[in-house]
């Protein structure tokens, strides 16, 4: 396998334009922790980690300008520091596949659009990304968005990119918007719930005056009670009066306890990191919309299925080897897709990563790819999805 060690633009001007002339087939690459996802490709691999540093940090403006090789532990590391964060919350996905921790780069998630619990109510990575440096597949330098937080300039590309997956341009460096991390973190859970009683409490939750930042649910697993959880955030006084209104108007659904930091940490990386089912061979990743998740779940109950509930069930991790036709048809019942996360090498061969869209969206995102890579030199046939693809 080819792997190429770029380190500035110009490198990857040059590498793109060579790629186009002989019909090569490139695989953007940050720390890898992710390569374990979708179809067996053959293509040239594009390193991206020569492209890390901080370029500028703002702490007053809540603005980071940061390369995409830049380790995302170093990033963390880096606002928490000024008592900030990044509050989509994104997270190594190298755990899910037997990888140590710590290989995840912020390129790399940007890309993936990933993103942990607190995207409930700060919302996804596409939310944070102010702008971005890149080439395109043409082999094209260009610039997309800024670096102030209000930017009405041109079309939302930072939007575009994020989620994208590396098909359309290679990141040189990324703006995002960071927020100050909480004073104060407390746990509010309730235990015993099955699944629509737990949505139903999280509905509550969500729609009452506790303005709760997440709320998951994990079923009983592995000899543990089911637990639902909600976490509150912010200043200390408010903090306090939440969690003390939320008993009274959870008590419908349950007795609400508050739960110890370190039994409450461990609990939201079981959940929105699908720690919890680290030993399922299939994984799937559903969202759909949060009152369908108990329908959903149900559906795979009796076939073995095992899930977790994050984002108040507006997103479900399912670890099932059954027929992955009844995952995808039972999610788009539901009003929703399903991601193929991980499996056998057999499986992501032949069932496409992404949920399949709709004949005219698809048609959409073809002509946007083309737009930016018209040889398509970013389809390695991992998606399973694309003319291009073997």
């Amino acid at each position: 396998m080819t792997v190429h060690h770029p380190t500035t633009p110009e490198d990857l001007e040059r590498l793109f334009a060579d790629a186009v002339g002989h019909g090569g087939k490139l695989e953007l690459r940050g720390g890898g922790s992710k390569t374990a996802i979708g179809a067996a490709r053959d293509a040239e691999i594009v390193d991206l980690r020569g492209f890390a540093g901080v370029a500028d940090y703002d702490p007053p403006e809540l603005v980071l300008t940061v390369r995409p090789g830049t380790p995302l532990a170093d990033v963390e590391r880096l606002v928490a520091e000024q008592g900030q964060m990044l509050a989509f919350e994104p997270f190594d996905h190298g755990p899910l596949f037997g990888q140590a921790p710590g290989t995840a780069t912020i390129g790399g998630v940007v890309a993936a659009g990933t993103a942990g619990s607190g995207r409930l109510t700060a919302g996804g990575a596409r939310d944070h990304l102010l702008g971005f440096t890149a080439v395109s597949g043409r082999g094209e330098r260009f610039v997309a968005g800024g670096k102030v937080v209000k930017n009405v300039t041109g079309y939302d590309l930072p939007k575009l990119i994020a989620g994208s997956w590396g098909r359309l341009a290679a990141i040189t460096e990324l703006t995002l918007k960071v927020l100050p991390r909480p004073r104060v973190v407390r746990t509010m859970a309730i235990e015993g719930l099955g699944a629509e009683a737990a949505q139903a409490a999280m509905a509550d939750a969500m729609g009452g005056p506790a303005e709760i930042a997440a709320a998951a649910h994990r079923p009983a697993l592995d000899g543990r009670a089911a637990v639902t959880l909600f976490r509150v955030q912010g200043f200390a006084p408010s903090v306090e009066a939440r969690c003390a209104a939320l008993p009274h108007l959870l008590e419908r659904h349950g007795r609400t306890v508050e739960l110890p930091a370190d039994e409450a940490a461990p609990l939201w990386t079981s959940i929105g990191r699908a720690g919890a089912l680290a030993d399922a061979e299939t994984l799937w990743r559903v969202a759909l919309p949060p009152s369908a998740a108990p329908g959903f779940v149900a559906a795979f109950d009796p076939l073995g299925g095992r899930w977790l509930l994050d984002w108040a069930g507006g997103l479900v991790w399912l670890g099932f080897d059954g027929d992955p036709a009844l995952v995808r048809s039972t999610a788009e019942a539901a009003g929703g897709h399903a991601m193929l996360l991980r499996g056998p090498a057999e499986l992501r061969d032949r069932v496409p990563m992404q949920h399949p869209r709709a004949a005219g969206v698809m048609a959409l995102e073809e002509r946007v790819r083309r737009a930016f890579d018209p040889a398509g030199i970013f389809e390695t046939g991992r998606f399973l999805d694309h003319a291009h693809a073997h």
